[in-house]
Order: C-alpha cells, then sequence, then structure tokens
C-alpha cells in the first residue's frame, strides 16, 4: 500500500518543484544567463582575446569559461537553493512531509535535480555560445572535465547544504550565504583567476573546494590530466561539509 503511494506522490512532488522553478526568472538569470553574460563581457576586452605565453598560450577570457561555469554553481547552491528550502522550513512544510508517504528527502532531491539541472544548462550554454563568438577552446579533455565538473558540483551544493543546515531561519541563513558566497566566488577566481594569483595566496586558494575545482577545470579544458590534490581536496570538502550538513540539518 505505502509503495503504491510513494511512487505517484513522488512523481506529484518532482513535477510541482519543476513548475515552481521554473517560475522564478531571477533564479534562471542568475544561474543560467549572468555566467554567460561575464563571459561575453571578459570576450569584448581586447587584451583578454590575446594569447599569454605566462599562461602556455591560452587567453585570459579562456580562463573564464571554467570561472564562469563555478559561477553558475555558486549561483545555484549558495544563493538559489538555500532560500527556498528555508522557507519550506519556516512554513512547516518539512515537517508536514515527515507525516506523508513522501518524505522530505525528496523535495529537498527535487531541489537539487532542478538546481544543477539548470547548472547543466548554463554550461552547455556557456561552451557553445563561448565556442561560436570567441573561438574558445572546448575541453581537450572530455572525461577528466565531466569528472572534475561533477566534483565542482557536489562541492559547491555542500557549501549550500552547510548553509541551510546550521542556519536557524532564513534571515540568518541569508547572512550566512552571503558571508560564504563572496569568498566563495573570490577562491573561484571571478574576480582575479587563480591561475594568474601566484605565491602563497594561490597555495591557499586551492585549498579551498573552489579554489582547486578552478585549477582542475582549467587543466581538462586544456588537455591536462588535473592534478591529484586538488580532486582531493575537493572530495575531502565534500565529505566534511555533507558530513556536518546530515548532522544538523533542521528539519522544523
Amino acid at each position: 500500500m505505502s509503495r503504491t503511494l510513494i511512487k505517484p506522490a513522488t512523481t506529484a512532488v518532482l513535477k510541482t518543484e519543476a513548475t515552481l522553478f521554473a517560475r522564478e526568472p531571477a533564479s534562471l538569470f542568475w544561474i543560467v544567463a549572468f555566467p554567460l553574460v561575464l563571459a561575453c563581457v571578459m570576450g569584448v576586452v581586447p587584451g583578454f582575446r590575446d594569447p599569454d605565453p605566462d599562461l602556455g598560450g591560452m587567453r585570459v577570457l579562456d580562463l573564464y569559461v571554467p570561472i564562469s561555469v563555478l559561477l553558475s554553481m555558486i549561483m545555484a547552491a549558495i544563493m538559489s537553493m538555500p532560500p527556498v528550502v528555508f522557507g519550506y522550513r519556516e512554513s512547516g512544510v518539512l515537517r508536514r512531509l515527515r507525516t506523508t508517504p513522501v518524505r522530505p528527502l525528496v523535495l529537498l532531491g527535487a531541489q537539487v535535480a532542478m538546481h544543477a539541472g539548470a547548472v547543466a544548462a548554463s554550461t552547455v550554454l556557456l561552451l557553445a555560445v563561448s565556442r561560436l563568438l570567441f573561438d574558445t577552446p572546448l575541453p581537450a579533455a572530455p572525461g577528466w572535465y565531466v569528472l572534475t565538473y561533477v566534483l565542482a558540483l557536489l562541492a559547491s551544493f555542500g557549501l549550500g547544504a552547510i548553509v541551510t543546515a546550521v542556519a536557524p531561519n532564513a534571515r540568518i541563513g541569508m547572512a550566512i550565504g552571503m558571508l560564504v558566497f563572496f569568498p566563495s566566488m573570490f577562491t573561484a577566481g571571478v574576480w582575479f583567476p587563480v591561475q594568474g594569483m601566484g605565491g602563497m595566496l594561490q597555495q591557499i586558494v586551492e585549498l579551498t573546494p573552489l579554489g582547486a575545482a578552478s585549477q582542475a577545470l582549467y587543466q581538462s579544458m586544456a588537455g591536462q590530466v588535473p592534478e591529484p590534490q586538488h580532486l582531493a581536496v575537493m572530495l575531502v570538502w565534500i565529505t566534511i561539509t555533507y558530513g556536518v550538513a546530515s548532522r544538523t540539518f533542521r528539519w522544523e
């Protein structure tokens, strides 16, 4: 009986969440369109279209393609998804779901799936448009790129999970989210590419999940095998963030 109820109820939740997400033009803009706008802005800067010997012949513009991909992940995981969960928690939706055949994790999983799907759409659009307009390279090591991409996506949502779990209410949650968001943008290289930092600053940034992801995505774009330490850093952060989030998450 319960299994008979669970399947259609779960399907209904997924459809409802997809419909609601599609009605959020602001979230879709920041996740899908804004990273593309950033890459296009960089593409019209003349100096950023010139090959740089310090970058192995690549251009600054080429660096901003993986950076823009990471920006889409940050927008989805830290700025877009947590407020939705805060709203469900404060309105009692998660608490009420615990008494139904559909567990709250189904709703949370639907949110992750919707936001991750938007990030994937943003990535495809970004790679295609940047290639057509500015002749940016496609990933020269696609297998390593996909692996790095998945790890980066998991690491980003791990940070979002921490924000969602530890915040007692939406107001404090948004403040925590902003505190995580801006350092994440810096370590991803949005303001200054990680590859150009050098010295101790670069070594420190590479120990963060998005700093390691920026380096690994850049290396796989260039056809290189990502350095093992970058992949290891992301794995460690994934383990820590999801472990902490699972222990501290509040259903109500």
